[in-house]
């Protein structure tokens, strides 16, 4: 039996060559796509109320929280909503810095002795919990 060459094909150096193009671009673009998924991930917002201050206003009730948020986070976050049991009392932004923090006053009626429920709502739409007892006065 003999082996005929074909003419039209690619020579075999010819076709490693191509191969090896075509593996190396394919890695360059999934290597380029993992990245952005990492830098996409490690940007995520982390913020601790850290302290609720009670404010009163006469006899056993008062109108005004004083809310402290830290950002633990490696980028600045934007605060722009704050909810005390699930009635938005505040709204604006407030812009806290990496490993910085803010207090926000906010303006809801409370009672001595009442839990409640403090939710911040960021720019990216991220809620923040923390209960908290009023004092007894």
């Amino acid at each position: 039996m003999r082996i005929s060459r074909n003419k039209k094909a690619l020579s075999p150096v010819v076709a490693s060559i191509i191969l090896i193009a075509v593996t190396v671009a394919v890695s360059i673009a999934v290597a380029a796509w993992m990245g952005a998924l990492t830098f996409t991930f490690m940007a995520t917002e982390q913020l601790t109320i850290t302290h609720i201050e009670f404010y009163p206003s006469g006899g056993t009730s008062g109108t005004h929280l004083n809310v402290t948020v830290s950002n633990t986070a490696t980028s600045a976050s934007t605060v722009s909503e704050v909810w005390v049991n699930n009635v938005r009392r505040w709204t604006g932004t407030e812009q806290i810095d990496a490993n910085g923090e803010v207090t926000i006053d906010v303006t809801s009626a409370w009672t001595s002795g009442n839990n409640y429920e403090v939710k911040i709502v960021t720019s990216k739409n991220n809620p923040f919990y923390y209960t908290a007892h009023a004092p007894n006065i």
